[in-house]
């Protein structure tokens, strides 16, 4: 049986999922598929909380994330949406870049980005009041001045980060006292999955998202899903989530 802390932690997570479906729908929730994602999504579907889960559908990811689908599917009865890039977009990159132009500049991996990611989850936002993502703090320097409820000016609505306050240890405390089901690639020394090309095992010692990018430095690895004009904003709600 989890600790105290952890079921505080629990508590309050479920607390900010509650108020944004009482006072920020229509929400989505973006997730990746990950393990982070998995904690979310079992809080929202087992509370039935009318949050719908998305997940961008690169068209470069792992077939053990995409299994995923499946595997939410057996489990919940619920089918994630998936939204995918544009294909005029992708061929026009790949004509001009190869297929995996990427790894020549940090510039031509966002544009990657861009195209697969950073368009379809414009896409997936659409006409909703806010949005959810898995983010935590401590997976990168990138990411440690998160807030569990944020402006997003990019988007013109409010995004939430349940689970900024989470560390590793809680996730997969959580996963295993609750049985959810998790990527397997988490088994395989992957702690942090995004596009099959972009992403490899890592070490032990390593930061959980040093294989995310590998060779860009640290403080480049974003895909522009939580960017502004090419910058991190955090810009703290003025109406805070019960953390």
């Amino acid at each position: 049986m989890s600790d105290p802390a952890l079921q505080d932690l629990i508590a309050r997570t479920r607390a900010t999922l509650e108020q944004i479906a009482a006072e920020f729908t229509p929400a989505v929730f973006a997730s990746s598929l990950a393990a982070e994602d998995m904690v979310l999504t079992d809080m929202i579907l087992r509370s039935k909380l009318p949050i719908t889960i998305f997940t961008l559908e690169t068209g470069r990811l792992h077939k053990e994330t995409l299994g995923m689908l499946d595997r939410i599917k057996e489990t919940y009865d619920y089918q994630v949406t998936p939204f995918r890039p544009e294909p005029l977009a992708i061929e026009e990159y790949v004509a001009s870049h190869g297929l995996n132009g990427f790894y020549d500049s940090v510039e031509l991996r966002k544009e990657c980005c861009r195209i697969r990611k950073i368009e379809p989850l414009n896409r997936a936002l659409a006409g909703n009041k806010s949005w959810v993502t898995g983010q935590r703090r401590a997976q990168s320097v990138t990411r440690a001045t998160l807030d569990v409820q944020e402006d997003d000016p990019a988007h013109g609505m409010v995004k939430f980060n349940p689970l900024a306050d989470w560390s590793e240890e809680d996730v997969w405390r959580y996963l295993r006292d609750h049985q959810v089901p998790y990527n397997p690639l988490h088994d395989q020394g992957y702690p942090s999955i995004g596009c099959e090309p972009c992403t490899r095992a890592i070490q032990p010692g390593e930061d959980v998202r040093a294989g995310r990018w590998w060779w860009e430095n640290p403080d480049s690895k974003e895909c522009g899903l939580h960017v502004v004009d090419g910058k991190l904003i955090r810009i703290k709600s003025q109406s805070v989530a019960p953390h």
